[in-house]
């Protein structure tokens, strides 16, 4: 079994917002009031009272002493101690990296100023035709514009900054062992900036540049926001304005790495791809924002996930020097070859070719030794490579060629 999530749009009435935005403020006040006090129950004693146990025993109390709480939905409030309780075991996970020789910070989880969505993790809420039915809110009217496979499971309610509201329900769907009709066609890919992604048999697809084809108009807002008085109305109505802009390009992004993802799921079964290290590589100050525009995480993210459900096999492989070896004669060039150079020429055999593609070959080749054609499945299946050293790791997202 796996979780699907479904996202739609929901339209609640002026007092449903009230409602919601009160139910948001109230699970506010109960994560800080649980954080808190976990911070004196160890400060006093030494007590540890990170697990969700007890702090839903804390809930109760608190419930007894303020009845405003009660007007926000059981599971909810145990939803708040639920991410608090994860917040904690992450801190402590990232303390024992950092022990081991990481540079990571810590992270002690921090108190909020506001908290944007809420859940249902189990009742509370049903779906009655065109209405969403949830708990202390009402009759939501809700756009279902795709069918829900599965049993739902949760409901979160999510409010964005441009003020819109959605509902995203959480499905248990079983897993099928699918054969992708595809699955002797191989590709290998390379993502970068001068395009998007370098097929291995010479396909480029564009780099959209959304964020920078919007950012005159994002910097006249934001110049606008800025002499703004603050508090005043025309200031919430410029920021209302900038938080939509942002929205737009965070939609064109999503949307365009969505179907990408979905033509080489559907077109290949067996698909090679680099493991990059993106945090390390958005570190480069005059590729970062490049970087973060072009959304490479997202897009082998939701390329692994259409890929396993189509049936195909993902393969992930190191990406260091894939720009810098012949992908003909296998030689790996000594000396570094500039962004600016968009042409790969071995000295040893002659070969020219277009150096993303020559990387996209190169990656490919390296999942094919890593997973020969004998040896695959035709279920779906993920191969990750044993993970990097950590002065390894950092000379990649150094030098990675992009």
């Amino acid at each position: 079994m796996v979780l699907q999530a479904y996202k739609f749009r929901i339209y609640p009435s002026r007092k449903q917002k009230d409602r919601l935005l009160a139910s948001f403020d109230l699970c506010c006040s109960i994560y800080n009031i649980l954080l808190s006090r976990a911070l004196e129950a160890y400060e006093k004693d030494g007590t540890n009272l990170c697990g969700k146990a007890e702090m839903c025993r804390v809930i109760r109390e608190v419930k007894e002493e303020n009845p405003e709480f009660s007007e926000v939905y059981s599971q909810v409030l145990q939803n708040c101690a639920d991410r608090l309780a994860k917040a904690f075991n992450n801190f402590f996970g990232r303390v024992k990296r950092k022990k081991r020789g990481e540079h990571i910070n810590a992270g002690y989880p921090r108190f909020k100023k506001r908290v944007r969505s809420i859940t249902y993790p189990q009742s509370g809420f049903g779906i009655d035709g065109n209405k969403l039915k949830v708990s202390r809110i009402g009759r939501i009217p809700v756009v279902l514009h795709r069918e829900m496979e599965g049993r739902i499971k949760t409901l979160t309610i999510k409010r964005v900054p441009s003020g819109e509201w959605f509902a995203i329900l959480s499905c248990e769907v079983p897993t099928e062992v699918r054969e992708h009709p595809n699955r002797e066609k191989e590709i290998g890919i390379d993502v970068g900036i001068s395009s998007f992604a370098t097929l291995s048999d010479g396909t480029m697809v564009e780099n959209p540049r959304f964020l920078i084809k919007a950012e005159k108009r994002l910097k006249r807002a934001q110049r606008r926001l800025s002499r703004k008085k603050k508090g005043s109305k025309n200031r919430r109505k410029a920021r209302h304005k900038v938080a939509v802009l942002h929205e737009k390009v965070g939609n064109q992004r999503s949307d365009f790495l969505h179907k990408t993802a979905r033509i080489c799921a559907d077109n290949y079964g067996f698909i090679a791809v680099e493991e990059l290290n993106v945090k390390g590589l958005v570190r480069n100050r005059r590729l970062s924002k490049a970087i973060s525009d072009a959304g490479w995480s997202e897009f082998l993210h939701l390329l692994s996930c259409k890929a396993e459900r189509a049936g195909g096999t993902i393969v992930k492989v190191r990406p260091n020097n894939t720009s810098q070896t012949c992908s003909a004669c296998g030689r790996e060039l000594k000396e570094h070859i500039p962004l600016s150079n968009r042409v790969f020429r071995c000295p040893s055999c002659g070969y020219e070719e277009d150096r993303d593609v020559n990387a996209a070959k190169n990656v490919l080749e390296r999942a094919r030794e890593k997973v020969p054609w004998g040896t695959r499945e035709s279920t779906p299946s993920e191969i990750r490579p044993p993970p990097l050293e950590q002065n390894q790791r950092r000379a990649v997202s150094v030098n990675k060629e992009l």
